[in-house]
């Protein structure tokens, strides 16, 4: 199996920074690519930023300029770095992979395995 571990997530004022971290553990072998996802009260769950294994990022329109994507040396690890935060932020924050999971002989390929959530809440 596999598991996400989310951390991070805070009250900060608006204009304040934040950075959140993902680690994934369990049986895998490749990961293909890792993304941050967010969903606020009443509102469907979007995607913020995926960074594929070769490091090429995207984000959605709202938070280009401010967040950045990354993972270390620890390629089982993915970041989101907050800046300017806005009271539009404010959501519960999901990690999400695509990876090759191993089971016994088996390997498949997923995208199924989701963290718990992080609250991030942008207010004065």
């Amino acid at each position: 199996q596999v598991h996400l571990a989310e951390s991070g997530g805070d009250l900060v004022q608006p204009g304040g920074s934040l950075s959140l971290s993902c680690v994934v553990s369990g049986s895998f072998e490749n990961i293909y690519s890792m993304g941050w996802y967010r969903q606020a009260p009443g509102k469907e769950r979007e995607l913020v930023a995926l960074i594929t294994s070769d490091s090429a990022a995207t984000y959605c329109d709202s938070v280009k300029g401010r967040f950045t994507i990354y993972t270390l040396n620890a390629k089982n690890t993915v970041y989101l770095r907050m800046n300017n935060l806005k009271p539009e932020d404010t959501a519960v924050y999901y990690c999400n992979v695509d990876l090759l999971v191993v089971e016994g002989f088996l390997k498949h390929r997923t995208n199924d395995y989701w963290g718990q959530g992080t609250q991030v809440t942008v207010s004065s």
